[in-house]
């Protein structure tokens, strides 16, 4: 018998990639073998996703198997949280596919609120409150474009759109469905009764499945353009579930940052904290692999890095940026990262600069600068939140675990260790793709459980640590 390959398509705010994973000699091995870009288009004054350049390249990237005879027995895709598309009767998408950046939903929390009192829509479903939230993206269609909702049969999140396309076969996955804000921490399903009193087609939302799930074999057409058949499962499909999947298994209280465009700081609890507090603090209890809770914050993430680097023209490495960053070391100013000024500007620097200017701190010209304000930032902002954890939680973490791309980012992550006072231990990189595979991998029952697998992940990928250099803040 040959050897089982699995595929990850793994697609982020900035780019995709596809991941053949097997396990040989008890370890996982990866392989990349398709990159591509990715971005939201600016049309017509809207943020929109062009659904149709990212199914393409998801052929591409398994076609790309075919040609390298490594085929996988199943495959599975993972996106980024809150975006989706309402499909009518034929499967077709109605209207634009809108990227959560777009600014269609401002004031709209108010039009929500209405319906549903903020403190009880936070009760009955944990979820954080941020502006791109599909229920508020939801609120933006049924007050300027109601006739989309009439016709509307099938609402998908991203990935199950995506897998759709592959298969014929509409399902809607777990962990993603609860970045939208409508589903209950109790029952694990869509708030029906929330999607009534906010007049929605409570008839649109699919019954919520969870990863393992099989969704079915290549459609006629697709196999013929990639070469080979497979079968379709269900990942964690937020790509912050299948990442914190990946944390290793190391012994300890452990909270973990996955670190990428967002940045997620949280911990994994057996059940949601919907407390007022918690309400308070702005974090959030996304459904996790096993019904476990992701109960995390957003954070902005090296979304600020990564824009300044594109005003560049792309023309520094994220290391050499880190290097510009750590020679300017004595510049102190600091900004909120979660501000709204930073979610979208024309200019990332030109809104770190005003931001300081408008708070009365030295204002950052040069590139190294600007990039020290931001690294030192989102470090200040670990080190609150790892507070607010701990008092929320009542447990204490000895060490804070960093998956994702920013995982590469050792600048950042040993400042998060001297600011946080706490072991930061670093990788996998590709946390995402991995925890995508080790899903697949248990439902094919190649990996036991998901404890065994965090056991593989810990055995197959090296771990940086860093210390603190001081006693913390």
């Amino acid at each position: 018998m040959g050897q089982a390959y699995y595929l990850a398509v793994d697609i982020g705010a900035s780019s995709g990639r596809h991941i053949l994973g097997h396990i040989r000699d008890g370890k996982m091995v990866l392989e990349e073998i398709y990159r591509f870009e990715n971005s939201m288009d600016r049309r017509d004054g809207k943020l929109l996703w062009d659904t149709r350049r990212l199914f393409a390249e998801i052929v591409s990237g398994m076609q790309m198997c075919r040609k390298k005879g490594k085929i996988p027995v199943n495959m599975s895709i993972d996106t980024w949280a809150v975006d989706y598309v309402l499909l009518d009767g034929e499967g077709q998408v109605l209207g634009d596919t809108y990227g959560y950046r777009d600014g269609r939903t401002a004031g709209l929390d108010k039009e929500v609120y209405a319906l549903v009192p903020e403190e009880e829509l936070y009760a009955r479903t944990g979820i954080q409150k941020q502006s791109f939230n599909t229920i508020y993206q939801l609120m933006a269609v049924k007050k300027q474009a109601p006739g989309l909702l009439d016709k509307a049969e099938a609402f998908l999140m991203l990935p199950d759109y995506f897998q759709f396309l592959l298969t014929g076969e509409k399902m809607s996955e777990y962990t993603n469905g609860t970045s939208t804000q409508l589903v209950s921490p109790k029952t694990k399903q869509w708030d029906r009764e929330l999607i009534r009193l906010l007049g929605y087609p409570e008839e649109m939302f699919l019954p919520l499945q969870t990863p393992g799930t099989k969704v079915g074999s290549l459609k006629e057409e697709i196999r013929q353009q990639a070469g080979f058949d497979c079968e379709v499962v269900m990942c964690a499909s937020h790509d912050t579930a299948s990442a914190v999947m990946a944390v290793p298994v190391i012994g300890g209280e452990s909270a973990y940052i996955s670190s990428g465009t967002w940045s997620l700081m949280g911990v994994e609890l057996p059940q949601a904290i919907c407390s007022r507090e918690s309400q308070k603090g702005n974090f959030t209890n996304e459904g996790g692999y096993g019904y476990r809770f992701r109960y995390l914050k957003n954070i902005m993430g090296l979304w600020m890095v990564q824009s300044v680097r594109h005003e560049q023209k792309d023309a520094y490495s994220f290391a050499e940026l880190c290097r510009l960053a750590e020679e300017c070391g004595g510049f102190a100013s600091v900004v909120d990262v979660n501000d709204g000024c930073f979610l979208a500007p024309e200019s990332m620097a030109g809104a770190v600069q005003e931001y300081c200017r408008r708070t009365g701190q030295p204002v950052p010209f040069g590139l190294g600068e600007i990039c020290r304000v931001i690294y030192q930032s989102l470090a200040e902002c670990y080190g609150r939140t790892i507070k607010e954890l701990e008092q929320n939680t009542g447990k204490f973490f000895d060490r804070i675990q960093i998956i994702g791309g920013g995982a590469n980012a050792g600048y950042l992550n040993q400042l998060t260790a001297d600011i946080t006072g706490k072991d930061v231990y670093a990788g996998p990189v590709e946390a995402t793709a991995v925890g995508n595979l080790m899903a697949q991998m248990i439902g094919a029952g190649e990996l036991k459980d998901l404890s065994e697998a965090r056991q593989c992940v810990f055995d197959s990928f090296g771990i940086e640590v860093y210390r603190p250099r001081c006693c913390g803040k």
